[in-house]
This record gives C-alpha cells, structure tokens and sequence, in this order.
C-alpha cells in the first residue's frame, strides 16, 4: 500500500510510533499476556468457594428416612486445609447403624474446619499452581517486552536502511546529473571542432555506467522501503510503502537516540525471564519437600441441633463440639525424592546459567559502546575525506572547463567524491545502527518509543 500523500520527511519518530501500535508481533505478545492472565484466573478456580446439596429417601423396605444436606465448603488460601458449614435436616426413620441421620425437627447446623499442621501447611499443590500462574505472569510481560524491544530495534534498522539507501540513490542521481550537464558542453565542443568525436562515445560510456548506479541504487531504495513497510502502517495496521518524496534531506534524518548511560541488568527481559524461571523451580522445590513431609491435619466441628425433638430423641439437642487429629506419614515417598532431586538439579543449571547470561549481556554492552566510539571516530575521517574529495572534485571540474584537464581526470574525480559521499553516509548509519544496538540491548525502552503499559496507566498517545 501507498504513503500517505505528505511531502513532510519520514521520521524515526513516527516510525516507532507506528510499529509500537500496529506491529503484529507485539499485538500477538500482548495476547499471548492475557492468555497468562487467564490461566491464572484458573488456577485461582482452585480455591472457589464449592456448595453442595445432597438428599436421598427410602422409598421402600422397613424404614422410611429421608435425608437433605447443604454444604459450603472454602478452601484457606493460607494453610491446606478448608472451612465449611452445613445444615441438614431428616424425617422419619433410620436403622441402628445411620443414627447420625437423625436431626431435630428444624435440622442441625454444623460449622467446621480442617487445618494442616505439617504437608500442605506452607504450600500444597493449589497453591504451586496459583504461585507458578503468577510466574507465568510475569514470564509473559517480559516476553512481550522483549517481542517489543525486538520489533522496534528491527524497525529502526529497517528505518535506518531505508534512509542511507535513499541517500546513496540522491548521490548517484547528483553523479549522473553532471555527466548530462556535461553532454551538451561536450556536444557543443564537438560540433565547433574543438573536441573529437571520440570524446562523445567516452562521454555515453560514462553516462550509461552513471545510469547502472542510479538503477542499482533505486532497486536497493525501493526494496528497504517494503522492509520498512512492515513496522510503518496506517490506522488500520496495514503497511504502508514510502516514496521517495518522504526522504530526509541529509544524514541527520538518521535519527539520534538519546540511550540512558544508566543501565541496570535486571532490566533486561531475558535475565529477568531467568530469574523467573528460578523462582518457578524453587516454588517446585519447596513443593517436593513438602510431600516428603508426614500429614498431621487438626479437624474441628461445632454443631448444633434446633426446634422441636426429632425421632433420634434428647442426644441430638445440646451442643456438640467435635475435635479430630490425623496422621499419615509415607515410608518410601520415591516420588517426591525423585521431584525433590530433580528440582535442585534445575536450579543448579538455572543459576549458571544466570551467571553466565549476566557476564555475556555486559560483554555485549562494552562491545556495542566501543563500537559507538569507533563509529564516531569513522565519522569524523570520513567527513574531511568526503569533503576534501569534493573540494578535488570541483576543482577538477573547473580546470576541465578552461580545458586544462582531461576527460578521464575530471570523471574519476567526480565519482571519487561520489564514493566518499556514500562511504559518509554508511558511517553515519553505522554509529546511528550502533546507538539503536544500544539502546536494544540495554532495553531502553524509552529510547525505542516503547511503552507496554496498560492503557489506565498511560496518560498520552493511542493503546500500544
């Protein structure tokens, strides 16, 4: 799809704005965030409060009872254990062996608890899942950082690409201009008598190879603004292809990101990932020795009859308060000493490999600020290089104008300038492409035009 119809130059600015909002990379991150926050929601399930209702009746035999219970039953978000209550209520008869069926007239109410003393008093398996749903969390939002750190540094250097080749095609096009300019003052002088005719076919040779450069460079600008099209789209999301209209005018158009010196490595995503993925194993770990642990669980009720006296007589009447303990520890427990084993070894292998990501993302960091000093080094000689071929060049022009040059001379000038003019344009694009690396790599976001917060948390610009 088409530019829109503006002569105004393209900036790095709008470009990460565009690929921030649109970029699909970052919208099928963003998605795979809910779908994290959603598992969370349901491993949360695990602790909803649970109501039951049960009846059953004799239709047929000696006895005629009939039994209805209702039971609420809420899982402690603290302790392995659970609170409830219950009301039940029964009519007419039961055997000798369901006498607890028996209620009051108006039925029993009976409120109890179950409390974990040793397995499952500090972490069981709900609240693993719910602990490590929240990692997963946390894992997604990095991920999606990183997705958008990715996206925006890729959408600068397709920016950058766009800008040197169309750059480089204006130097070739500049190039090209002289020898046609230079056509008809060879012309002229040829048909005075005052050139050979040779010189004509030398000139046409120089221009046909003038116009291959120009070619070259129009198919390599147009080939990076398809590239750049993917990161700048419309409202819709759709890419759009810039001309040439939208060119800056000189290397400035680079665009200069302004990096935070200060970098702080756990703002990287990927070691924060790391560090995630360690607390995920020690949640397990922690898991493990807890079923390695004897259950001891405390059970308590109080329960109370009301109304009339029902057919099971006086007992049912005076308040109960029941108090229980039970014990079960495993013999062998092979299975939490494998999960035990297993888990350690997985921290092990995360924590070096922590270690060793820590030491490569600061020898990156060093690599990339000596690269941004090189580059500027580069910069500053190939400006006196370019500008002293230029001054060369202009000069030859002049004496080949007076007719104390020749031909050849005043050609080889012209595109010695013109190689200096790209080789100035490829080292600008070099410490701008270095600053960008930069930036990526210390997950500046704010130097990306990068901001993944939720909509409520931003006061400025559309939803990313």
């Amino acid at each position: 799809m088409a530019g829109p119809a503006t002569d105004s130059a393209l900036t790095l600015e709008e470009v990460l704005r565009s690929s921030a909002r649109s970029a699909p990379d970052i919208i099928a991150a963003l998605a795979r965030n809910r779908q994290a926050e959603a598992r969370a929601l349901t491993a949360q399930g695990a602790f909803d409060t649970v109501f039951a209702v049960e009846g059953r009746s004799r239709v047929e035999g000696y006895y005629d009872g009939s039994e209805l219970a209702g039971k609420a039953e809420q899982p402690l978000m603290e302790n392995g254990g659970s609170i409830y209550g219950q009301y039940r209520v029964s009519r007419g008869d039961f055997p000798v062996y369901e006498d607890k069926a028996y209620t009051n007239r108006l039925g029993e109410v009976k409120v109890g608890a179950l409390y974990s003393l040793l397995r499952d008093r500090l972490i069981d398996a709900r609240r693993s899942e719910y602990r490590l749903a929240a990692n997963d969390i946390d894992i997604a939002r990095f991920e999606t950082r990183a997705t958008g750190i990715g996206v925006q540094a890729r959408a600068i250097e397709a920016y950058q690409k766009w800008v040197a080749a169309g750059l480089k095609l204006k130097a070739y096009q500049a190039l090209l201009a002289l020898a046609e300019d230079r056509t008809r003052g060879i012309q002229r002088q040829v048909q005075l008598g005052a050139k050979p005719d040779i010189l004509l076919t030398e000139n046409e040779a120089n221009l046909v190879r003038r116009q291959a450069f120009v070619v070259e460079a129009q198919q390599a600008f147009r080939a990076a603004a398809v590239k750049l099209s993917l990161y700048y789209r419309d409202e819709q999301g759709a890419p759009l292809v810039v001309n040439e209209a939208r060119l800056p005018a000189d290397t400035s158009g680079f665009g200069r990101l302004n990096v935070d010196p200060a970098f702080n490595l756990e703002g990287r995503p990927d070691f924060a990932i790391l560090l995630e993925e360690i607390d995920k194993a020690t949640v397990k770990l922690a898991l493990a020795r807890n079923d390695m642990k004897p259950r001891l669980d405390l059970t308590g009720e109080v329960a109370k009859d009301v109304g009339p006296e029902g057919l099971g007589g006086y007992s049912r009447t005076p308040l109960e308060m029941i108090v229980g303990v039970t014990f079960k520890i495993p013999l062998q427990n092979r299975k939490a000493k494998g999960k035990l084993a297993e888990t350690q070894a997985k921290i092990d292998e995360l924590t070096v490999k922590q270690r060793f990501l820590a030491e490569k993302i600061r020898a990156e960091v060093t690599a990339i600020g000596i690269e941004v000093d090189t580059a500027r080094q580069l910069v500053d000689t190939t400006e006196r290089e370019s500008a002293l071929a230029q001054r060369l060049a202009s000069a030859e022009r002049r004496r080949f104008d007076l007719g104390s040059s020749d031909f050849f001379l005043v050609n080889q000038r012209e595109e010695s300038a013109t190689s200096a003019q790209v080789k100035l344009i490829e080292a600008h694009a070099r410490i701008a492409a270095a600053r960008a690396e930069l930036a990526a790599v210390t997950a500046d976001e704010d130097a990306l035009g990068l901001d993944l917060r939720p909509a409520s948390e931003r006061v400025d610009g559309p939803p990313v």
